[in-house]
């Protein structure tokens, strides 16, 4: 039988999302004080700069994967 550890996964998967959604909040931070400033792009909230945490997750290999050159 396959012994599978469903605490563990659980505790991963919540770690996780707490991960990203911390990472989130730092993009929204750093993105508001930096690119209205420099490039005169207008601010973000939240929930975009989660989106494009996980566009950029995608496009770059975040999420189990890795970029070969």
């Amino acid at each position: 039988m396959l012994d599978v550890n469903i605490g563990g996964i659980f505790i991963t998967l919540v770690v996780a999302v707490v991960v990203l959604l911390i990472l989130s909040g730092l993009l929204v931070y750093l993105w508001n004080i930096t690119m209205p400033d420099v490039f005169g792009i207008k601010e973000i909230n939240y929930w975009q700069a989660f989106r494009l945490m996980l566009i950029s997750s995608i496009l770059l290999g975040g999420i189990g994967g890795s970029i070969n050159f």
